[in-house]
């Protein structure tokens, strides 16, 4: 049978579930360019307001809890693991990871005033410029990410390792059985 919408994988499949934040990101970075065309084309209205606010809400809350999925679970787990060439690796890539997550934080806080003003309805201006850079560097962080950390995760981490990173995501968004 097939489902009117696209449900989230369960957290016992925690890269699915980092998999899935990625789409919903892809989704809210198509919004912002959307966006920026909708404002140069109509102006500030309803619609314009309305994507405004989702951009914000996920931004604001989602994105966060996926980067402490993350910075807090994921990657010191697989730091505690990864031996060799792929703890070599691995900590080069948590560097860059760690470093694009700042770089996306400040990308993120211009982007959040704009926005704001245009959910208000008190402007109209989102800078296309800041749009792009911040979607190629959340797209560099995610082709990281889904191109080689969720692969050695996937590698090395056991099934003790992934029932754990899949609890500390649900207990992150206070979700309960």
């Amino acid at each position: 049978m097939n489902s009117l919408y696209d449900s989230a994988p369960g957290f016992d499949q925690p890269l699915a579930v980092l998999k899935h934040c990625h789409d919903r990101i892809r989704k809210q970075l198509a919004t912002l360019d959307k966006l920026v065309n909708h404002l140069n084309d109509i102006g500030i209205d309803e619609d314009a307001q309305q994507a405004a606010k989702t951009v914000l809400r996920y931004f604001k809350k989602a994105a966060p809890l996926h980067h402490q999925d993350e910075e807090v679970d994921l990657l010191p787990e697989l730091a505690a693991t990864a031996t060799g060439d792929d703890a070599v690796l691995l900590k080069e890539l948590t560097m860059q990871i760690l470093q694009q997550h700042q770089q996306m934080e400040q990308y993120w806080k211009m982007l959040e005033v704009q926005l704001q003003e245009i959910e208000d309805g008190e402007g109209a201006d989102l800078s296309a410029s800041d749009v792009e850079d911040f979607a190629a560097m959340y797209e560099q962080h995610m082709q990281i990410e889904e191109g080689q950390i969720a692969p050695m995760a996937s590698r090395l981490l056991n099934d003790a390792q992934m029932k754990k990173l899949g609890a500390a995501m649900q207990v992150r968004r206070g979700i309960t059985d």
